[in-house]
Parts: structure tokens; C-alpha cells; sequence
């Protein structure tokens, strides 16, 4: 069976436009080359449709819960709960993964935080025990590549990155605690050549491909 790879982004700029794609396509592109036999997927998730944990798709959780089957759902919710469990599939059959994504206020886009919430089900993702929760994700690891406009992943800022470290504790949470974080940031500071931001950043992610 191929080992899977799962390139998650989450940002509605092209390529030319996005420091964290510039970035990740680097790491990608070079993961591709030390590994050709491993199948890569790449979810666009501005470009995926990604369920919304409203009424509808929880009104169809609870059919499923007392007992009911996918056929007594309305159309509705078949086309919600078929996609939700589609996604939370390829996320599970995965073997390793990259989240890349810019810092927006502090944290995620919102299309990302969805799609984290489709993919941390309860049964899935983790269970829980007599002893607490239990990630059911083990041995698999996992990249995320941000940039951000200022500098978050040292210094006095560091507390106000709730987008990565809520990754990391999403993450740790389903089992995968091996978590490699290359920052793209400082873009909007000033002091340091955007160009050479990325180019520095693209460097190291390069150099973490080889590790997955």
C-alpha cells in the first residue's frame, strides 16, 4: 500500500501572491522528489467544500446516534454528513501531513478551523478512556507552515499565537506529537527583505522534507 501524504492549505491567494504557498510548494515540491512512489494529495480547502457544524449536519448526528441509517436522512443532510465523512477519511488514511496557512488576528482562517472540526470526531480521531482522551492518530507526523505579518514564534508576542499553538494542541490531541513548524514571518515588519523571509523559510521547509 503507497504511503499517503496530505497537503492541506488553507488560503485564498494564488501561489504568487501567498508567503505561506510560496513555501509550502517549496517543501512539497521537494517531499515529491525524495519521495515518487508516495501518493501526495493536495486539499485546497478555500477550494472544498467543508461542512459546517450547524443544525443540519448535528440534527443528522443525532438520527445516526438513536439508531437510524444514512438512507433516512434527508437530502440535505447526506450531502453535509457524506462530505464531512469524506474528508475525515482522507485525513485518516493519511500517513503524514502539511497544514500551511497565514495568521489571520491571531488565528486560523476560518475554512480551516471548519475543516478541524470535521476532522476531530470523537470514535475517529480520539477516543476516550478511563483514563481521559486518547489521540487514535499515533505514529503519523505532521508540518505546518504560517506566515504572519509580525513575529509570533519568539519573543514577547509569543502568547498571542492562537494559531499555532492551536494546531499543535488540535494535533497532539488526535495522537500526532511530531509537529515541525517552519514560521514565514516578520512579512510586514520591515526590517528583514520579504524575499529573504521567504527564502530563508523555503530553505528550512526544504530541509524538513527529508525528514518525513
Amino acid at each position: 500500500m503507497s504511503t499517503k501524504f496530505l497537503y492541506v492549505s488553507a488560503n485564498p491567494k494564488g501561489e504568487n501572491e501567498s508567503y505561506s504557498l510560496k513555501v509550502g510548494r517549496a517543501f512539497i515540491e521537494q517531499y515529491k522528489i525524495l519521495n515518487p512512489d508516495h501518493e501526495v494529495t493536495e486539499l485546497d480547502l478555500f477550494k472544498t467544500d467543508v461542512p459546517v457544524l450547524n443544525a443540519v449536519v448535528f440534527d443528522g448526528f443525532s438520527k445516526l446516534q438513536n439508531g437510524g441509517s444514512f438512507s433516512d436522512l434527508d437530502q440535505e443532510q447526506k450531502q453535509q454528513l457524506g462530505k464531512l465523512n469524506q474528508l475525515l477519511e482522507q485525513f485518516m488514511e493519511a500517513d503524514s501531513y502539511a497544514f500551511v496557512n497565514p495568521m489571520w488576528n491571531f488565528s486560523v482562517p476560518p475554512v480551516l478551523k471548519a475543516y478541524i472540526d470535521v476532522i476531530l470526531q470523537v470514535g475517529k480521531t480520539f477516543h476516550y478512556t478511563e483514563n481521559g482522551p486518547e489521540g487514535l492518530m499515533k505514529g503519523k507526523k505532521a508540518i505546518h507552515i504560517q506566515a504572519s505579518g509580525g513575529i509570533y514564534s519568539k519573543g514577547a508576542a509569543v502568547e498571542m499565537d492562537f494559531s499555532h499553538r492551536y494546531l499543535k494542541t488540535v494535533l497532539g490531541f488526535t495522537g500526532i506529537s511530531e509537529l515541525e513548524f517552519v514560521p514565514v514571518e516578520g512579512i510586514a515588519m520591515g526590517q528583514t527583505k520579504v524575499s529573504e523571509i521567504v527564502k530563508l523559510a523555503s530553505e528550512k521547509a526544504i530541509g524538513l522534507a527529508s525528514e518525513f
